[in-house]
């Protein structure tokens, strides 16, 4: 698996084992932070927050890309291990929080520009997600089935394959 864009682009980094977590596809990463950068135009000084870190490579992209704040949420402590060693071959830091995403969310009080969510894709609690999120600008989410975005605005949807990425706000 290797970082798409930004200053560590081509960089090579570990996948955990595909049982367990599925890594966002470099065609899919791309498209996220091209279609976020058509929306917010720079991302010099802004944050991100990726839901469901499994190998951490939506975090090392947007740092690699110019957010200056990026925080990952983990629940399954070995797949946090790898966040970490991905994060340490880059010299970086991960702010990583071990535990279930919806509980952490639920006590976030830091404002996000950019939540990325893609859980476990028939785990069947994208609505119980989007309904305890915290401050963002734009959501964007990885899916297969089809979601009730209430309270939100989808500003842009992408298929691939089976795959969409919406790009949402309140």
């Amino acid at each position: 698996m290797n970082v798409t864009g930004g200053i560590y682009n081509g960089r090579k980094l570990t996948a955990p084992d595909e049982k367990i977590v599925r890594p966002t596809l470099s065609k899919i990463r791309m498209s996220v932070f091209n279609t976020l950068y058509s929306i917010l135009g720079e991302f010099e000084g802004k944050t991100f927050l990726d839901m469901f870190g499994g190998s951490g490579i939506m975090g090392i992209e947007a740092i690699s890309r110019g957010f200056s704040s990026v925080k990952v949420y983990e629940k399954n402590r070995k797949v946090a291990d790898i966040i970490k060693s991905n994060y340490k071959t880059l010299g970086l830091s991960p702010d990583l929080l071990i535990g279930d995403s919806l509980k952490l969310a639920e006590k976030e009080t830091m404002h996000f520009d950019v939540i990325f969510i893609d859980p476990p894709y028939y785990s069947g609690i994208y609505e119980n997600i989007l309904s305890v999120l915290p401050d963002s600008n734009i959501v964007v989410l990885e899916h297969v089935t089809n979601i009730e975005f209430i309270g939100y605005t989808v500003i842009k949807q992408k298929k691939y394959g089976d795959k969409y990425l919406t790009f949402c706000k309140k």
